[in-house]
């Protein structure tokens, strides 16, 4: 029987197998680099005359680098090559134009023509021996010659004629004598000997890819050529903007005969950028004519060559050899029959309805879904129809916006009179669009069209969402566009708030949890909701009945389960801004409306409390985000009035205080304290209280007390971490209060303070009291004392500080490592207390 090892052991073998595998390749590498140096260094003695016998060359070392050549030889061949066709070419012009000495016009003519007739036939010899290289740079020099003969003929026989007639006839003749010239090429030598026998057989690329020619630079620059000479036709005889588009189109179509034969691939990539570019410029050139067209007729001339152009493309997407080609051709075709079709309805129809027409005529492109064309080409009109229903929902897009935007400019004004209609509520400033009249008609259907497909496909939300979205957009811009108004501009933003939480919860229910139309729905109602509540500002009356509907309609949402992370924080928003309004409408000031607001984060309180039972931790949170906001817009509204400040913090500190009584929001205790302390401040500040302890000392006590419990708790907690924090906050600002106060009661009341608390820390053995205290207690001395002081330095004669400063560094000098000792048991003292 075979034995297996175990899978360890079989890793290790294989492994130590491919070490060796490695080792084997690396001295078989290094023998062929030895191999390959020594025939090169024979084939360069062979070619020196009078070498005498190759010495011995040895291998390189394992560790050493070969030397790494800077340029490969086909390289500097090539290069060589290029750089001699190029000089070659560049006298050939220099003979022609300047050049010509005492030859008469003829001889010159013949001379050019015996040389350009020399440089196309040496290719073919060059080819038969194998120099394939060389035969390219000699056939280029030849086919630049044959421009120069065309130059040379001009001059000699057609000097008449017209530069650019004759120029159209030579490019023509020019691109058929190339095309001609690299097929007889292919003719003349055999494949065998087409191109250098030290390259690659390119015969096994594929059956799908014609062999490489003999001479490759004939066939693509006879392509480019033929590129120009309808052109310069059409310019030579004066065409007008339509021919000159049509041979465009006519030249695109030629290039694409080109691309689609199986010719060599550089043939092929010529056409396809020729056919690309010419019919670019073609299609173009045809829309602007189309839809620049003042009447019918010359609309419909633009739009035949639209059909043309696009009657190119569908024939280059039926032959295109991939899909990916028959796609984008398929695309670009339905493009322009749409743009043709358009611009004609554009010359019969009014302005604004001509993006319906163009619409209309996209949608239809979808029935290609139904025809037996190619997928790809089925799916490059359907692409073709989205990109013009896309184009049309961009043109809606403005107003759009200013339906929804405009209101804000009511922000300024607010309860400035009732608008004449809902028109002139949401567009009190800006302008309104002249094509606004057929913008729902296109959102409607738009929105249609997506409804189908998301029917009648499998697993496509998007569908959906997009008619959601554009449904909506059709029916809050409807009001505006009617001139409905002002009351039932506002019933029916009423009536879309309702509709899409009435489709929000739907959605929810149908997936059993939070949806892409379920969440878009949400989206759509509360951007409605917020639009309402901007042009309900133009009344007073509006504002406050408008904002009182829709807290209690967005409150009442709140009860479903799936709605209340978004409808609650809507509600207490609109709340907040009913509790503004209430305020303004019943003459209270700012500070006192403030009072008013406060009611919210109350609520939303409660709120938040109630789904927190309910296990809705993301609703807890935005209710409570809600709540914050509300309370930073009561703050705000308060700030001007101290007394009203304080009693709108201390408010806000039993609202965090009761927040905090539940078990996860415990950390609300520490914004309820500061709230707390931040009132008695400001209460302090409105008294005109300025001593600092009046500020410190409840901190102080606050902080001793709780830092006195935490030590009972746990022992182990540090004196500095529990007590530090509250003697900081009254020692610090007394002692710096004392520097400036000349008189005795601080200063006195300070260092007993300090006093007690250094005896407090000495009994307990508690470093942060004997630290914070003896430190206190010695800069209160020092304060009381610094007169004193300063009358004993002004009496001393000048010459006493620097002796007693000598005194001094030799006493400490003397007793230094008594002095580090005591300091070493010091520290340990102290370091064995809490």
């Amino acid at each position: 029987m075979t034995n297996i090892p175990p899978p360890a052991e079989e890793l290790r073998l294989l492994d130590a197998e491919l070490r060796q595998l490695d080792a084997r390749r690396a001295v078989l590498l290094r023998r062929r680099e030895w191999l390959v140096h020594v025939l090169r260094t024979a084939s360069a003695q062979r070619s020196v005359p009078g070498a005498g016998q190759m010495p011995p060359v040895w291998p390189v070392a394992p560790g050493a680098a070969a030397p790494r050549t800077e340029a490969t030889a086909p390289g500097v061949q090539n290069v060589l090559l290029l750089l001699g066709g190029i000089l070659l070419t560049v006298a050939a012009i220099a003979f022609t134009l300047v050049g010509w000495g005492h030859l008469g016009i003829t001889g010159r003519a013949l001379v050019l023509a015996a040389v350009t007739l020399a440089a196309l036939s040496a290719p073919v010899w060059l080819l038969r021996r194998g120099l394939g290289s060389t035969a390219e740079a000699v056939a280029a020099l030849g086919m630049a010659l044959t421009v120069l003969d065309a130059y040379a003929l001009h001059e000699v026989a057609f000097g008449g004629s017209g530069g650019l007639g004759y120029a159209a006839a030579a490019s023509a003749v020019l691109s058929a004598a190339w095309a001609a010239y690299g097929t007889a090429a292919d003719l003349l030598v055999p494949r065998s000997d087409a191109g250098s026998p030290t390259r690659p057989d390119r015969a096994r690329a594929g059956a799908a890819t014609a062999a490489r020619p003999a001479l490759r630079l004939p066939l693509p620059c006879a392509v480019v050529t033929a590129q120009v000479p309808l052109l310069l036709w059409a310019l030579a005889v004066d065409a007008g903007p339509h021919t000159l588009t049509a041979v465009l189109l006519v030249t695109a179509a030629a290039d694409t005969v080109v691309a689609l034969r199986p010719a060599h691939a550089p043939v092929r990539i010529v056409g396809l950028v020729g056919a690309c570019v010419a019919g670019a410029l073609g299609v173009l050139s045809a829309g602007w004519l189309c839809w620049s067209a003042a009447a019918p007729v010359a609309a419909a001339r633009g739009a035949a060559l639209l059909l043309l152009a696009a009657a190119i493309a569908l024939a280059a997407a039926r032959y295109a050899p991939k899909p990916e080609v028959a796609l984008c051709a398929s695309l670009a075709a339905g493009l322009c029959l749409v743009a043709g079709a358009g611009g004609v309805l554009r010359a019969w129809l009014p302005g604004e309805w001509t993006v319906p027409g163009c619409l209309a005529l996209g949608i239809a492109l979808l029935t290609a879904v139904r025809t037996p064309l190619p997928r790809p080409m089925r799916q490059g009109v359907v692409g073709a129809s989205l990109v013009v229903q896309g184009l049309a929902v961009l043109w809606t897009l403005p107003l759009v916006a200013g339906t929804l935007l405009g209101p804000v400019a009511l922000i300024e004004r607010p309860w400035s009179g009732t608008p004449l209609d809902i028109r002139d509520a949401v567009f009190p400033d800006a302008a309104w669009p002249s094509y606004a009249t057929a913008a729902p008609l296109v959102l409607a259907a738009v929105a249609g069209v997506l409804a189908l497909a998301e029917r009648r496909a499998v697993r496509r939300p998007a569908s959906g969402v997009g008619a959601l979205v554009l449904a909506w957009a059709a029916v809050v811009v409807t009001p505006v566009v009617l001139e409905l108004p002002y009351g039932a501009g506002l019933v029916a933003h009423g009536a879309v708030v309702v509709v899409t939480l009435g489709v929000a919860e739907r959605a929810r229910r149908g997936t059993g949890g939070p949806s892409a139309p379920a969440l878009t729905a949400l989206v759509l109602a509360l951007v409605t909701s917020v639009t309402l509540a901007l042009v309900s500002l133009a009344t007073e009356a509006g504002t406050i009945a408008v904002l009182l509907a829709l807290a209690a309609l967005f409150g009442v949402a709140s009860t479903r389960a799936g709605l209340v992370a978004f409808t609650a924080p809507t509600a207490l928003a609109h709340a907040t801004a009913l509790a503004c309004a209430a305020g303004a409408s019943a003459g209270l000031r700012p500070e006192h409306t403030a009072l008013l607001v406060l009611v919210v984060p109350a609520v939303a309180a409660l709120v938040a409390a109630r789904a927190a039972r309910a296990g809705r931790s993301a609703a807890t949170v935005t209710v409570e985000a809600a709540g914050a906001g509300a309370a930073l817009l009561a703050l705000a509204l308060a700030v001007t009035d101290l007394p009203v400040l304080a009693s709108v913090l201390a408010l806000c500190g039993v609202v965090a205080a009761g927040t905090a009584l539940r078990p996860e929001r415990l950390r609300a205790g520490h914004a309820a304290a500061a709230l707390f302390l931040l009132a008695a401040w400001v209460r302090l500040a409105a008294w005109e209280v300025t001593t600092p302890e009046a500020y410190t000392l409840p901190v102080s006590v606050a902080a001793l007390a709780v830092g006195h419990l935490r030590r009972r708790r746990d022992p182990s907690v540090s004196s500095w971490a529990a007590h530090g924090a509250g003697l900081s906050v009254t020692l610090v600002p007394s002692l710096l209060a004392m520097w400036g106060n000349p008189h005795w009661l601080r200063p006195l009341l300070l260092g007993t303070a300090a006093l007690a608390v250094t005896l407090v820390g000495a009994r307990s053995r508690l470093q942060a009291p004997l630290v914070l205290g003896g430190g206190t207690l010695a800069l209160v001395a020092l304060h009381e004392l610094a007169p004193y002081i300063a009358q004993v330095v002004g009496v001393l004669p000048r010459w006493a500080p620097p002796a007693l400063a000598g005194l001094v560094l030799l006493a400490l000098g003397a007793t230094y490592e008594q002095r580090l000792r005591d300091a070493r048991r010091l520290r340990e003292a102290l370091g064995r207390l809490h």
